[in-house]
């Protein structure tokens, strides 16, 4: 994979069903309940090119639930809000939630308020009917210290309060250094989950991205039961080129173990959105990665 995706978060209410899960049988699930979804992140490429003949692919596959990666200029892969939530509708689609990194440019510390830009961001999800909007990472500035930390884990619970006002939740995704990084002799993750308020805040756990920060999925899960109701379903395997050491792949074929630990968080991490993500191919389409990791998921019974 040329292009990591730290690299392009850097560059670049589901409302209507309120905290309802949807039964299995919907989603062709034959035993858990559950909102079984896609980061378009996955098919980024396809998405680039052909948007609505990607999302009709997908849809016919038979994923229900979609999570986006790209929202510019107040557009959704180049939709105004609107216009895209009737593709969606049209296809039997739904947006469960979406990726947008709130950085510190979007607080105002005078005003100790947020940015009408972060405000519109917030609208257009409710707009879509989003359930959660992700923040996908954090730049380093937001975390060189454990005051400026501290700061915005406080700013993190203000925006699960207006994302609240949407019937919504704000959330946060994830990546390696949360893992790694040290702040006051405690990593970056566990002082998250010690300060954000999980009635207002998620944490979207990857249970695959944080190998490169030296964790392990289902020990996390164990760590901090009831506490993810949102994860990226994803696997890891050794890289052989790039700067990573591990690098995605089909679900189940990896060493994260994906099947124990998407089971553990649904029977100890109240997991209620299981969102696949999968990043790099080893030679294979996207689309049919996307394909196959689906009928993994169907196979355990989600």
């Amino acid at each position: 994979m040329k292009i990591s995706r730290r690299s392009f978060v850097k560059a670049g209410a589901l409302a209507s069903l309120g905290a309802a899960v949807l039964p299995g049988s919907l989603m062709g699930c034959a035993k858990q309940s559950g909102m079984v979804g896609l980061q378009l992140y996955s098919v980024r490429d396809d998405m680039s090119k052909d948007p609505v003949g990607t999302l009709t692919t997908l849809a016919k596959m038979g994923y229900r639930f979609v999570e986006h990666a790209n929202y510019v200029d107040r557009k959704f892969y180049g939709y105004a809000p609107s216009e895209f939530k009737k593709i969606l509708t049209g296809l039997d689609l739904r947006m469960v939630s979406g990726h947008t990194v709130m950085g510190r440019e979007h607080w105002d510390e005078t005003a100790r308020d947020f940015t009408d830009s972060w405000k519109q961001t917030i609208e257009d999800a409710a707009t879509l009917e989003q359930k959660y909007v992700i923040s996908p990472s954090m730049d380093e500035s937001m975390r060189t210290t454990y005051d400026d930390f501290m700061r915005y884990m406080e700013v993190f619970n203000k925006c699960g309060e207006l994302c609240r006002k949407g019937g919504m939740k704000f959330g946060y995704h994830n990546h390696d250094f949360e893992f790694s990084q040290i702040l006051n002799g405690e990593k970056l993750f566990d002082i998250m989950m010690k300060n954000i308020d999980p009635e207002l805040v998620v944490i979207q756990l990857d249970m695959g991205n944080l190998y490169n920060g030296g964790a392990v999925a289902i020990d996390v899960v164990k760590q901090y039961p009831g506490r993810f109701e949102n994860i990226h379903v994803k696997d890891e395997i050794e890289a052989t080129e790039g700067n990573e050491k591990y690098i995605s792949t089909i679900i189940g074929t990896g060493i994260v173990n994906a099947k124990n630990v998407v089971d553990l968080a649904t029977k100890i991490g109240g997991t209620k959105v299981y969102i696949i993500e999968q990043e790099s191919y080893q030679g294979k389409a996207p689309l049919d990665c996307v394909k196959e990791d689906l009928e993994i998921m169907h196979s355990w019974g989600y």
